[in-house]
């Protein structure tokens, strides 16, 4: 699997280097961000997840040159060579470390699946937006 945005540099190319973890950004504030988040915890990793609140310190801290106000806003998954998913690819990355979801992660890899990944993508964050404006409301 290979980056679809990466901010590695000429020395550190996504596109060869081996991820062997990866870093998932979630919005600690988001109910279904923290029940995904819980749910990878309990899956079967063959590349080992962090999970690390979005905006979070931590995250400033591992992270420096990232827009962190946009972690908040789309998943992000940083993986351990510099490569930075974000969105569809993100999600895709994500269940292609998991033992149970990588032919999964595979499938949504082909331009069909990769609509339906951006769809799945979509319909998350307009729950996210409803969710956030009944809070507020």
């Amino acid at each position: 699997m290979t980056a679809v945005t990466t901010t590695a540099g000429p020395d550190r190319d996504a596109a060869r280097v081996p991820v062997r973890r990866l870093t998932v950004l979630y919005d600690a504030r988001c109910s279904l961000c923290t029940f995904l988040r819980d749910w990878l915890v309990r899956q079967h990793q063959l590349v080992p997840l962090e999970l690390v609140a979005a905006g979070s310190a931590e995250a400033a801290r591992r992270f420096p040159g990232l827009d962190h106000a946009a972690t908040l806003e789309e998943i992000t998954v940083i993986g351990d060579a510099g490569q930075v998913y974000r969105g569809s690819a993100a999600w895709v990355v994500t269940l292609w470390a998991l033992a149970d979801h990588r032919p999964t992660a595979h499938r949504l890899s082909t331009p069909a699946g990769a609509r339906l990944a951006r769809g799945a993508v979509v319909a998350a964050a307009k729950w996210r937006g409803g969710w956030w404006a009944h809070r507020e409301g």
